[in-house]
């Protein structure tokens, strides 16, 4: 029987080629890309999960601060996991993290390699007791046998030693400094929201406190919050109540320190990957709304197939009649029927498969991500489950409950008008389209805001600029910065211990007359030379620059916003205090973005010093070339142990909205995908049309109807359905993209222009799928569809 049921419905598929090409083409897009989005979520959502021990591991943020000055940082001081040990009932073992900023190559014999400072860090022994990263080789219970120990990963090891056992090697940090390989790590997960390539023993860090300064070791140091701190407690445990009494321990002992900084609470592992430290989404609505739009898309594939099924179900009315009347029950034309749809799935299935691994290489380099489509991997088959379950449900019950409900009596006789189906498969094209019209509207908007990120005016002149660190260079800056100067190619030369782009430290240790004492005000420092302002164009509002006297070294120069959040009126010449340094105020500088868009400009302080780590250098643009190869000469003059390594500022730029980028790409495509298969319905929907009204064209052609007249008859109704789903889905939409551009404190405007420019682009498109079958039609001779039966 079974046998059978397959046999007519494969018939069936054969004999209507192009209903089924359609089908399994608008199928297949919509299955492929509907994992591969689901595939996309699934790996956000696991972030971090590989661990055992994920629902007990949490990370310790600090609140800092009240008001419009309040900030959360993901890090504290370092005494807290010695603390949360010693005192806080609940913690059962505590883990910190800390980037290693001491070295940037590591030489091994002749081979010299750069690494990146983000990917070097000093951890606890207790690293690999709490996370489940794999140590291929070396001692879990004693990582680190002292304190000149390094454990580097897989690739790490295959970079510097090949095929050599790495155990016992020794690598030079710097060229000058040794450690001894004692672990190799296997590389960290790509949804690990930890990861790097070199650890290195916490005691090191420790060393860096000589015991003679304010804080006088590594864990009595209460004023610095630069360690990552990973608590495992107890299932039991109330996370609310450790950080209560990890707040407690701090005023304890860190005495004088407001009640409104240093407020600790915890933050599950499994969220620091998709929510920031405040609680905001740091990638969770992006997830959220690419769901949707898998969910939107398979929507889509499947209304089409619903869509011409139930409009050839006139054409099939005769074939279910005779069925019925030869003894078949309606049970049996079910099974029929959802024998037929399985069979449709099934073929767009494997070619979506085929579809996916011909595009995974592409679709990773857009995403950013490393992901895998293996069908042997049971999370892959989870995916394909859900979405094949749900859009097969779908898409099958309602046509084989059509199909199988005609009364053969009136079938044969003719007299089955299709009018309650035909209502149900125009509200199916209005969802179709309203869908895909939001998504048209979502892409304009995303492309219009990451337009105005790169068009708007910063407030300092990012461009032709390029850095690097100094290394042996800063000893010689004056000397290098004149022989700089000296090249026409080069307009300028500055020193700064951070990056403009984007603002890193930040410190509450200020301040001034009339200071509310209660009131904790923080800025990010900027140590600069007195060129700095002049070459990032950066403008004073009152006041004065840096002029290199040895004064400057107690002047302060601060932006509006820490001017006005401070209250200081007439600035120029007040008295301000900035860490033990009591100075003057001498400049007010404009406001300047100093980080990402989504966050507003915060309080800056400018401090001279004449130099620093990092060198920047203006060039023009036709010339850039030459200013970095006579950068190049005298870097190996000095650094001559060190590659040469430089980075424009536009990059830095970019690369803040690399997610941003990364988004719009995969929403354009979303967006073109979804149009081509409502299209490639439309385009069914329009050949049955025409076929159904075949004579009735025929007729008014030879009553003297022009093609266009033929033309607008066939289109005016699917255009009327457009038309009803650009109103319905341009408010959704609207309000969709504006909660959007909330994240945005610095956001473009949205224009009606935006939906008129989505709605005229889905009805032009859809006229051009419909026309093209309807001057087909309009163009056929009336005398061959006049004489068909």
């Amino acid at each position: 029987m079974f046998k059978n049921y397959i046999k007519t419905a494969w018939r069936n598929l054969i004999n209507k080629k192009f209903y089924s090409a359609i089908n399994i083409v608008g199928l297949t897009i919509g299955l492929a890309v509907g994992m591969l989005i689901l595939l996309w979520v699934q790996d956000e959502l696991s972030y971090d999960r590989f661990n055992s021990k994920t629902d007990q591991i949490y990370t310790v943020n600090a609140s800092i601060g009240t008001g419009v000055s309040k900030q959360v940082w993901g890090g504290v001081p370092s005494p807290v996991a010695v603390y949360a040990l010693k005192e806080v009932p609940g913690v059962v073992d505590a883990v910190r993290i800390v980037a290693n900023y001491r070295y940037s190559v590591f030489r091994y014999k002749d081979k010299i390699l750069k690494e990146e400072y983000r990917k070097l860090n000093y951890v606890d022994n207790s690293f690999f007791k709490i996370f489940d990263y794999k140590l291929l080789k070396g001692n879990v219970n004693n990582p680190f046998p002292n304190d000149q120990s390094v454990i580097i990963t897989e690739s790490a090891a295959k970079r510097y030693f090949g095929n050599e056992d790495p155990i016992g090697k020794t690598m030079l940090g710097d060229s000058k400094d040794p450690y001894v390989v004692s672990g190799v790590l296997a590389d960290f997960p790509a949804n690990s929201s930890i990861s790097g390539d070199m650890l290195f023993s916490m005691n090191l860090k420790k060393k860096e406190y000589s015991g003679k300064d304010y804080w006088k070791s590594m864990d009595e140091d209460w004023g610095n919050y630069y360690t990552q701190t990973f608590l495992l407690v107890r299932p039991d445990a109330s996370t609310k109540a450790i950080g209560e009494k990890l707040t407690q321990i701090h005023f304890k002992h860190h005495p004088g320190i407001k009640h409104t900084d240093g407020i600790f609470n915890l933050q599950p592992l499994a969220q620091i990957h998709l929510y920031n430290p405040d609680g905001s989404s740091a990638g969770i609505q992006i997830v959220k709304v690419f769901s949707f739009v898998a969910i939107l898309i398979l929507l889509i594939a499947c209304i089409n197939y619903i869509n011409l099924s139930t409009a050839r179900s006139m054409m099939r009315a005769k074939e279910v009649s005779v069925r019925k009347i030869i003894g078949a029950e309606r049970k049996h034309l079910f099974i029929q029927f959802i024998t037929e749809t399985i069979l449709c799935f099934a073929i767009a299935l494997m070619l979506a498969f085929a579809l996916i691994y011909a595009v995974m290489p592409v679709y990773n380099g857009i995403a950013g991500k490393q992901m895998h489509f293996d069908l042997f991997d049971a999370r892959v088959w989870q995916v394909i489950a859900v979405t094949i379950t749900a859009t097969l449900v779908a898409s099958s019950i309602y046509p084989a409950l059509l199909l199988s409900s005609f009364k053969p009596i009136n079938a044969l006789k003719g007299k089955i008008s299709g009018t309650g189906n035909a209502a149900f498969r125009k509200v199916l094209v209005v969802c179709q389209f309203a869908f895909s019209i939001g998504l048209i509207i979502g892409t304009i908007i995303i492309n219009k805001q990451l337009n105005y990120i790169q068009q708007k005016q910063l407030g300092y002149d990012r461009a032709y600029v390029f850095g690097m660190q100094m290394h042996s260079m800063q000893d010689h800056y004056e000397a290098i910065k004149a022989d700089l100067l000296n090249h026409p190619e080069i307009t300028g030369v500055t020193t700064n211990d951070g990056n403009i782009i984007n603002a890193q430290n930040t410190t509450s240790d200020t301040e001034w007359d009339g200071k509310d004492p209660d009131m904790s005000f923080l800025v990010h420092p900027y140590a600069i030379d007195k060129d700095y302002l002049n070459v990032f164009k950066i403008k004073l509002v009152s006041g004065e620059n840096f002029t290199g006297a040895k004064s400057d070294s107690a002047h302060w120069i601060l932006n509006e916003t820490a001017i006005r959040l401070a209250g200081i009126k007439n600035p120029v010449g007040k008295r301000f205090k900035f860490h033990d340094t009591e100075g003057i105020i001498i400049g007010v500088v404009k406001d300047f973005h100093m980080a990402s868009l989504k966050q507003a400009i915060e309080p800056v302080i400018f401090t001279y010093q004449p130099s620093t780590w990092q060198l920047f250098i203006k060039t023009t643009g036709k010339d850039a070339p030459t200013a970095i190869k006579t950068v190049e000469k005298l870097w190996k003059q000095y650094n001559s142990t060190f590659p040469f390594e430089y980075k424009f500022l536009d990059d830095d730029y970019n690369e803040l909205y690399k997610s941003e980028q990364h988004t719009a790409t995969l929403f354009d495509i979303f967006a073109g995908i979804a149009i081509f298969i409502s299209c490639l319905g439309l385009f069914g929907l329009a050949t049955y049309t025409a076929q159904v009204r075949v004579k009735e064209i025929g007729i008014r052609k030879v009553l003297g109807a022009s093609v266009t007249n033929i033309t607008a008859m066939l289109s005016k109704d699917f255009l009327m359905l457009v038309l009803i789903a650009i109103v319905i889905a341009s408010p959704i939409a609207w309000y969709a993209m504006n909660k959007w551009l909330q994240d945005y404190a610095y956001r473009t405007e949205l224009h009606w222009w935006i939906l008129a420019i989505a709605g005229f682009s889905a009805i032009l498109i859809a006229f051009i799928t419909i026309s093209f079958q309807a001057i087909k039609a309009a163009l056929n001779n009336p005398v061959n569809s006049l004489r068909s039966e």
